[in-house]
């Protein structure tokens, strides 16, 4: 089953956006959690209560060397949230995600701009995987290629582990990387928009009820 999460913090679009879309959570990063301007402890019981107790929310450290990573990341499990523990691909983040595995504490590997990362994270145990699609694009390099590659070693040596897929800039993007059968992505809220975003059918609709309304006036379907 494809999990759609939302990349922010902000309260309303998640409330919007959530009557809408089949969600399974929220991602957030240190950049995304200081532009809402709250912190965990007051995001957290606002997400469960928009999305429900049983949403999962991927929370990144922000500590910097192994032991503080991993001790970071206790902390983190230890909140009464479903928290997936988000932890940078480099190499005190490695090391953290493999001492972890061993804990049994959910990561996921984030900030992955190449191949070789996202396999060292996941042969180090990390349950999901974030490639910045559009941030490799942007470094010059191809990022549904590095998403591509990583999904098929994950398929040829069965890992297990989740591509969630980051950083979109159009639904292009978003389809590409889904006919690559990722199990996750996380949406910026306006690429959620602009995937709701159909003017065709909104005409199709007007057209439609305008025939109705000839006929029928206001009466609805079942009163006709």
């Amino acid at each position: 089953m494809l999990e759609i999460y939302l990349d922010t913090a902000n309260l309303d679009d998640i409330k919007q956006l959530s009557a809408i879309l089949p969600l399974k959570g929220v991602t957030t990063n240190p950049s995304i959690m200081a532009t809402g301007g709250l912190g965990v402890q007051a995001l957290l019981p606002q997400l469960t209560g928009i999305l429900g107790q049983n949403t999962r929310i991927h929370v990144q450290v922000v500590s910097n060397t192994t032991a503080s990573i991993i001790a970071e990341a206790r902390q983190l499990q230890a909140l009464p949230f479903d928290i997936v523990v988000k932890i940078p691909a480099h190499a005190a983040g490695l090391a953290a995600i493999k001492q972890l595995r061993q804990e049994q504490i959910p990561t996921l590997a984030t900030a992955i701009y190449n191949v070789q990362q996202g396999i060292l994270a996941a042969l180090n145990g990390a349950d999901y995987l974030a490639p910045y699609l559009n941030r490799i694009d942007n470094l010059g390099f191809d990022g549904i290629g590095v998403v591509a590659d990583l999904q098929a070693l994950i398929n040829q040596y069965q890992l297990p582990t989740k591509l969630l897929v980051a950083s979109f800039k159009n639904v292009n993007q978003v389809l590409q990387v889904l006919q690559l059968g990722v199990e996750a992505i996380t949406l910026p809220a306006d690429i959620a928009r602009q995937m709701l975003s159909v003017p065709a059918t909104d005409s199709a609709v007007d057209k439609f009820s305008q025939d109705w309304q000839s006929v029928f006036a206001n009466r609805l379907a079942f009163e006709s």
